[in-house]
């Protein structure tokens, strides 16, 4: 398994494929065999992993697996203690409640970097940091939260997943570092080595994977699968026209070239 992080700059997107208006993950890493695991928004900045390994994203966005990502966000105002208590307990968002969050006010970081374009700036407005912890993966789910306790996301750098710290291993936006991942306890469960696949090749609970489905009866033959088509039947199984006697046979012309014309 091989792991690289990446301290994704702001309006970067999370993706290979070329983009006409936006840096992406093409621009920092030339590692085909590498894919995205817990992606950011364009807007957000901070930790992001790739990897050789096909399970790892999920991994590490699956809640029952407590990896623990953190974020230090600024926020519109200053942020009260309720509204952070709000952020503990759980936020009422459109597709649900979030599970209980770490959430404090912290000072403005000293390690900050520049960020181009800045973050606006309004002196009758005051900002504030929070350093949030979540074990969720939604989307844009943090700046949802935020929101939903009356103070809105300006700024949003993810530090940490699990115990990988991006601050403390000093890696500057749009630099990477390869990991050995045997040396983190955050990688030592994870699931076995899976390839990377299309969606419209992976199985489904109690699909066939792409493949066509074939019933059969309690003798093993294959099941006959409702009524047949006329163009399946034979001519003895085609039903036969039932007529009054009247029926005469046709005389047209058939349309098209061989038609003659007036």
């Amino acid at each position: 398994m091989k792991i690289v992080i990446l301290n994704k700059p702001y309006d970067v997107l999370s993706q290979f494929r070329p983009d006409e208006k936006h840096p992406t993950m093409a621009d920092f890493i030339d590692d085909k065999d590498l894919r995205l695991a817990g992606r950011l928004d364009m807007d957000s900045e901070g930790l992001v992993f790739l990897t050789d390994h096909g399970g790892l994203n999920q991994y590490i966005t699956n809640p029952a697996n407590k990896k623990f990502k953190t974020y230090m966000v600024q926020v519109d105002g200053d942020v009260t203690e309720e509204a952070l208590e709000q952020l503990r307990k759980g936020v009422e968002l459109k597709d649900g409640m979030t599970l209980p969050a770490k959430a404090e006010k912290v000072s403005e970081p000293e390690w900050l970097w520049e960020r181009n374009p800045p973050v606006r700036f309004r002196a009758s407005v005051p900002t504030s940091w929070v350093e949030i912890s979540i074990c969720e993966g939604r989307n844009r789910q943090v700046r949802r939260m935020t929101s939903a306790v009356g103070f809105p996301t300006l700024r949003l750098i993810r530090t940490k997943i699990g115990d990988i710290d991006l601050v403390r291993m000093d890696i500057k936006p749009g630099e990477t570092k390869e990991i050995e991942p045997l040396l983190y306890p955050d990688f030592q469960n994870v699931p076995a080595e899976e390839p990377y696949r299309s969606r419209s090749y992976v199985k489904k609970p109690g699909g066939t994977g792409g493949k066509p489905m074939v019933r059969k009866n309690k003798d093993g033959s294959v099941k006959k699968s409702g009524t047949k088509r006329i163009w399946q039947m034979d001519e003895s199984e085609k039903p036969k026209r039932r007529t009054n006697g009247t029926t005469r046979p046709n005389t047209k012309a058939p349309r098209g070239r061989g038609r003659g014309r007036g």
